[in-house]
């Protein structure tokens, strides 16, 4: 699947108010699903001594798909797309490779 064609498929789900003209509702529920995926590898350390095992992948799979859609949802509020998103962090990390600069603090890097 491309990400056009996940976008295209999430949008038939995406019912929130004022679609189009609502940047924060995306933003917010982007924030509580990395919240969400955070506390399953919070539970991995505590409970499971980091025993990674189908049921977990299965789970973390989930509440990365929902990471995605709010990605997607955001994209969708801002007039861009997925790909061009993907391609330019892409071309940022090359760059910062290239340059000897992965490492380190700062967007300008």
């Amino acid at each position: 699947m491309t990400f056009e064609e996940y976008e295209k498929l999430a949008a038939r789900t995406a019912i929130y108010p004022e679609r189009g003209k609502n940047l924060i509702y995306p933003v917010l529920g982007l924030t509580g699903e990395s919240g969400e995926v955070a506390e399953k590898v919070k539970k991995l350390i505590r409970d499971r001594n980091y025993k990674i095992d189908t049921q977990f992948k299965e789970d973390i799979k989930k509440e990365l798909g929902d990471v995605l859609w709010y990605i997607a949802a955001i994209c969708y509020e801002l007039g861009l797309s997925m790909e061009d998103v993907a391609k330019t962090n892409i071309e940022k990390l090359a760059s910062r490779k290239e340059r000897n600069m992965i490492h380190g603090e700062g967007d300008t890097r």
